[in-house]
């Protein structure tokens, strides 16, 4: 058992003893998330179905996972939880740590936790497990690094006076975040990140603080990126030549590019041609990599997919939904008054647009030691929004 399950059963204590200050939510977002829940936490009988007790009760152990973070964001909208401004600096710092940890444990090549991703990088100079930090494998701490990164891009279009850390802190937290990104290997992080910065780029066309940003954050890169090649020289080329065969060949070798996904995707699609009634009621939430219910396991490598497989339209549509509540959500928060609220909106709302991206390359709702982050963020920009318009209705 990972050390996080006595801290989420504290938390799930905490909102126990509390129960008087919670209350029933109502509004589309709310809803969004508790049906997908429960349209996972209903898989967990067609894969008792499909593929038998054992990997069943996986599913269930993989619903609950997903369940802290949808507590997460239920203890502070609805619940006896509210939205700490300053926690987001103590996260910051804690993230920039963990980037520091996954820097140096790349560097040093310490001995793998029991139950990691077996994920390498082959170089001349020998085999090295990719950065994976205090995670599961590297794919979830380059999104993590994303996240906060996108919280340093939003916080530099802003007034020193509105920022949360300090601007040498948030510098060199995301010079940290940057590295540790590099070093995880993942290109689809990278894409979240583009994604995302396209997202703050149209946000803010029309305000003069862009510009100012540019100015900083881009001798930040490029010193980030020159600290990067010094220290690991070998490495930071590989993936620069990575990145660049990934858009030369994407079309001309396709399969070469995505890892092999395509056969995967391909596998699926057959799968479902021939047997149209999984498509309707699916086959059980994470069963696809644990069982030969295809034929043989399938690891997915794609959100939207994955969840057609195993959850049937219902699962696909209820993500599809979520996607669209968050962003309404997020979106109206940005573009509050209050520049706490605006900015959790705006960090938020970019952010996801890249984690839709990302989701055509990743399961991301497995992502069970971040998500809690995410759902965080999001449940802040959401609480603190109803309540400044609830008091400006009350005035």
């Amino acid at each position: 058992p990972h050390p996080c399950l006595v801290v989420a059963a504290l938390g799930l204590a905490a909102g126990l003893l509390r129960l008087g200050g919670w209350r029933v939510p109502a509004d589309g977002l709310s809803r969004a998330i508790l049906l997908l829940f429960f349209v996972l936490l209903a898989s967990a009988a067609l894969a008792a179905f499909y593929s038998g007790p054992v990997i069943a009760a996986g599913t269930l152990a993989r619903v609950i996972l997903f369940g802290t973070s949808v507590y997460v964001y239920f203890y502070i909208t609805s619940g006896p939880g509210a939205p700490e401004w300053s926690a987001a600096r103590t996260l910051f710092l804690a993230a920039s740590a963990s980037a520091l940890f996954a820097c140096v444990d790349f560097y040093f090549q310490f001995p793998a936790p029991a139950g990691f991703g077996p994920q390498y990088v082959w170089l001349d100079s020998g085999v090295y497990r990719r950065a994976q930090g205090l995670f599961y494998e590297a794919s979830t701490l380059g999104n993590f690094c994303a996240f906060f990164l996108v919280m340093v891009a939003v916080s530099l279009t802003r007034p020193r006076t509105e920022a949360f850390v300090s601007r040498p802190v948030l510098l060199t937290g995301g010079a940290l975040l940057a590295t540790a990104l590099v070093l995880s290997y993942s290109r689809a992080s990278l894409l979240n990140l583009a994604a995302a910065s396209a997202a703050l780029l149209w946000i803010q066309r029309r305000r003069r603080r862009l510009s100012q940003a540019g100015w900083v954050a881009l001798p930040a890169a490029m010193a980030t990126a020159a600290a990067a090649w010094y220290l690991f020289p070998v490495f930071t080329g590989h993936y620069w030549d990575r990145l660049s065969a990934s858009a030369q060949f994407l079309f001309s070798s396709t399969e070469g590019v995505l890892s092999g996904r395509l056969s995967s995707w391909r596998a699926l699609v057959d799968f479902l041609i021939a047997n149209p009634s999984c498509a309707l009621l699916g086959v059980g939430y994470k069963t696809l990599p644990y069982s030969n219910v295809t034929g043989q396991p399938v690891v997915g490598d794609n959100m939207y997919l994955t969840l057609l497989v195993e959850t049937g339209i219902a699962g696909l549509a209820a993500l599809l939904t979520l996607h669209g509540a968050i962003l309404k959500a997020a979106w109206r928060a940005a573009g509050h008054a209050d520049s706490r609220v605006s900015f959790f909106g705006t960090w938020i709302f970019c952010f996801w647009i890249g984690q839709m991206f990302q989701m055509l390359s990743g399961d991301l709702l497995t992502y069970w030691r971040v998500l809690p982050f995410y759902f965080w963020a999001l449940a802040v920009a959401v609480r603190a929004a109803d309540e400044h318009s609830l008091s400006r209705s009350v005035q």
